[in-house]
């Protein structure tokens, strides 16, 4: 304004000014909203803030915190994957994205981020201890569904037994590998046994259309025509 005292231009600039004080005022409130967990109205108010402040990596952390809070992983996925990009080696924003993969039973991507966070720094602690675990589940899924494009179900069997071992606090793991297990056994004609363990499947996922398949498969099997 003093450089260039001019009408349109004074006009600008007191817009600005007034939106920019707006926005601190939207700002004060989003944390306070988030300090008294209250993660919906903070996400509501930082959806206002990153309409015009549309680079600010941190608002986007803060945001990304709401929504895992909120139980919406996947909505913070995408701020957090902004965030990585806006900030130079934003290794936190990497583990933070990995983590969220892997508790969704993603781990191919999981580890494909954590790779990510260990090339910003190799001797980060929480990638490095989440990378060994990842890497280590993916062998061992990647290895049974060999054994099973190779008709080995046997050696299938043993190896998703080891990923429920490998990781048992995520369920999900659990619930896939008894899934493929399930296939396992009525490909090898234990029906019995894939009738029950399908069934403890589909308890967990009503819908699970493989585990129906094969639950269907090991009826076949026993003559058990109506199921």
């Amino acid at each position: 304004l003093k450089s260039n005292p001019s009408n349109n231009e004074e006009k600008e600039a007191q817009t600005q000014l007034t939106k920019s004080d707006e926005l601190q005022r939207l700002h004060s409130q989003a944390l306070s909203a988030y300090q008294q967990e209250d993660y919906k109205a903070a996400i509501s108010l930082l959806d206002e803030i990153l309409a015009v402040c549309v680079w600010d990596a941190e608002l986007r952390e803060l945001r990304a915190e709401c929504y895992i809070k909120e139980g919406e992983p996947s909505k913070a996925i995408s701020d957090l994957k902004a965030a990585a990009k806006l900030k130079n080696d934003n290794t936190e924003a990497f583990y933070k994205i990995s983590r969220i993969y892997y508790q969704l039973g993603d781990h191919e991507l999981s580890l494909s981020e954590v790779r990510e966070c260990l090339k910003l720094d190799q001797d980060h602690k929480q990638c490095f201890s989440l990378y060994k675990q990842v890497k280590k589940l993916n062998k061992q899924i990647e290895s049974a569904e060999q054994f099973i494009r190779e008709g080995r179900y046997e050696d299938a069997i043993g190896k998703y037994e080891s990923v429920m071992k490998t990781e048992p606090e995520v369920p999900i793991y659990s619930t896939r590998a008894k899934e493929r297990i399930c296939h396992c056994l009525s490909k090898n004609q234990q029906a019995t046994e894939a009738i029950k363990l399908c069934t403890e499947v589909l308890q967990l996922e009503p819908t699970n259309v493989n585990a129906l398949k094969d639950r269907a498969e090991a009826y076949l099997l026993e003559d058990m025509y109506e199921e």
